[in-house]
């Protein structure tokens, strides 16, 4: 396992669990290949093989960015951050889903991620996460690239809202011999330029011309990264580290929701009887939370 240390602020006396306000939290990063995690009462990166053992030999629970085998994902995600999530506590958790991941990816993401007893579970696409690691401005069209190992997803980002995207179920993992790195140069370029002639708008091309947003594993490649800037005519940009930049992002906004005066947990003005009932019948609690993903650009699964 790979642990990776992150920047920490010099700490502030802090109330025990359950006391505390500010409870648990947890940034995942589902991949084909690896699985990423950040808590809240850590603040480091751990970074593990996507791989369960449910005898006695290996299995794969996400492939190409599909689960395959909820239980599996449970089993690992257990056996990463079971023992070091507070007893007691029910943690917060944002999960970076496959831009067109869909319903079905979400909620076989949520089932297996219920082995954490999470409070709440909110989820972001890969891209969204991975532009607010990298602080881009939002303002403006942006087109993430991000090459994995197993899949390579192209999303146009307007507001911080996923208004177009392409994935192919290529990545570095599939390099070999009769599989070069122009493959994936390819299938990129293919992708941006369907983009561009499906969008009657102008904001796929805008965002080309201010530069590509490149993540994923991919992106330590120069013979993938250099090719691609001459094919599109643009600048590529490789996040800062950019095989975690995705549960970096994650993790930004876990920080943000979980200061957010609506997410669950957080201290509170006792509400009259009865009071809170909107929302189409949701507690109170509920929509607030919804309201703060919405705010976020993550959509939100809660338990009361």
């Amino acid at each position: 396992m790979t642990v990776t240390p992150s920047s920490r602020s010099v700490a502030t006396r802090h109330r025990s669990y359950p006391w505390c306000p500010q409870r648990t939290g947890v940034a995942l990063d589902l991949g084909s290949a690896r699985t990423r995690a950040w808590t809240s009462s850590r603040r480091m990166i751990l970074d593990v093989p996507t791989v369960t053992f449910p005898g006695d030999s290996a299995t794969y629970p996400i492939q190409r960015g599909t689960i395959v085998d909820t239980p599996g994902t449970a089993r690992m995600l257990d056996r990463l951050l079971g023992h070091r999530l507070p007893r007691f506590g029910r943690p917060l958790v944002i999960l970076t889903t496959p831009v067109l991941g869909g319903i079905a990816y979400r909620a076989e993401a949520r089932t297996a991620v219920a082995v954490l007893r999470p409070r709440t579970v909110l989820t972001v696409p890969t891209a969204r996460a991975v532009a607010t690691a990298a602080d881009a401005d939002l303002t403006h069209p942006l087109l993430v690239v991000d090459i994995g190992a197993h899949l390579t997803e192209v999303t146009l980002l307007a507001d911080g809202v996923v208004t177009d995207a392409r994935c192919t179920a290529l990545g570095t993992g599939d390099l070999d011999s009769l599989t070069p790195p122009t493959r994936i140069t390819d299938a990129v370029v293919a992708m941006v330029t369907t983009m561009l002639d499906q969008d009657h708008t102008s904001q796929t091309l805008d965002a080309v011309q201010r530069g590509v947003l490149l993540a994923g594993g991919g992106a330590l490649r120069p013979d993938i990264t250099y090719p691609l800037t001459g094919r599109l005519h643009a600048p590529v940009r490789p996040v800062q580290a950019p095989h975690t930049a995705a549960v970096r992002g994650a993790a930004k906004l876990l920080q943000a929701a979980r200061a957010h005066p609506s997410v669950p947990g957080r201290s509170r003005r006792p509400e009259p009887a009865g009071a809170g009932q909107g929302h189409r019948g949701r507690s109170s609690r509920s929509a607030d939370a919804a309201d703060a993903c919405h705010e976020y650009g993550c959509s939100c699964s809660c338990e009361d």
